[in-house]
């Protein structure tokens, strides 16, 4: 047995022996029957013989074992790719009209629960509710434990009270007035040498004057830091006594001035033993500082 390979497919060839055919004997004498060989394979095509005597019909015999199946053919050849056919002259048909809308479909199921989405803009104000009942008073809570000593309270003074010596009475107009007479000092912030207030604490401070006039009309005024604040007018004539007074609250700042003069030669201010003419004032309420 020889195996070829052609074309990726495997062939078997039986190759098988023959006996070679010789010339024909004499007939010789019958002989006993023998057994059944095997089938041999077909042999050539032999010349024709003479027609022989008819034997004897012999026992059948034993059926012969099945031959060898034939072998695969090749495999033909792939066609060539034939010619593309023509192209349809049917025309694409129009565009048809919209179908009405089917039913509704049947209630999907719930979805999943979505992102928490960003936080939307602030709603208006909403109107106010109605007031609620008083509630029960609560118990009385614990006693709470005494706080530390705090600072000292350092209270803020200034006041001045002066008056008018005699000798001082119709004092020249444009000056400040020379109050000499020391009613009350004790801070110190009136300046006798120049008869001016000095301030020393900001805040708001209450001015007031009480002139006694005679002989000469008076026209006073109140000055911080060289403008007139207040102003006070007497026509008074003559041997007869009159009073001029002012009254005001100006907030100042460290550092004012404050001071009482007269205007032009209406100047008629005067003192006796009988008769005063003062000029006070005090710090009401000093400005808010972190000392």
């Amino acid at each position: 047995i020889v195996s070829c390979q052609v074309n990726d497919i495997f062939l078997e060839c039986h190759y098988s022996l023959f006996m070679s055919v010789g010339e024909q004997g004499l007939r010789g004498d019958k002989g006993d029957i023998g057994p059944p060989g095997l089938k041999g394979d077909p042999g050539d095509t032999g010349e024709p013989g003479q027609n022989g005597t008819k034997g004897e019909a012999g026992e059948p015999g034993m059926p012969g074992l099945m031959g060898p199946g034939g072998y695969n053919g090749t495999k033909g050849e792939k066609g060539e790719k034939g010619e593309m056919g023509e192209s349809s002259t049917v025309d694409k048909g129009e565009k048809g009209d919209k179908g009405e809308p089917g039913p509704p479909g049947p209630k999907g199921t719930k979805g999943e629960k979505g992102d928490l989405g960003q936080p939307g803009p602030p709603g208006q104000r909403g109107m106010h509710g109605m007031k609620g009942i008083r509630g029960v008073k609560g118990l009385r809570g614990q006693r709470g434990v005494k706080g530390s000593k705090g600072e000292p309270f350092i209270q803020k003074r200034s006041a001045f009270s002066v008056g008018l010596f005699p000798s001082r009475s119709f004092p020249p107009p444009g000056q400040p007035v020379r109050f000499d007479k020391i009613i009350y000092n004790e801070e110190g912030h009136w300046d006798s040498n120049i008869s001016k207030f000095n301030c020393t604490y900001g805040g708001v401070y209450v001015f007031s004057y009480y002139i006694t006039v005679r002989n000469r009309p008076l026209r006073a005024a109140l000055l911080v830091n060289g403008i007139r604040k207040l102003r006070t007018r007497d026509s008074l004539y003559g041997q007869d006594i009159d009073q001029a007074s002012n009254m005001a609250l100006i907030r100042l700042s460290t550092g004012d001035q404050v001071w009482l003069e007269t205007v032009r030669d209406w100047n008629g201010v005067y003192s006796s033993s009988e008769d005063d003419s003062t000029f006070s004032g005090f710090l009401l309420f000093a400005d808010a500082t972190k000392d």
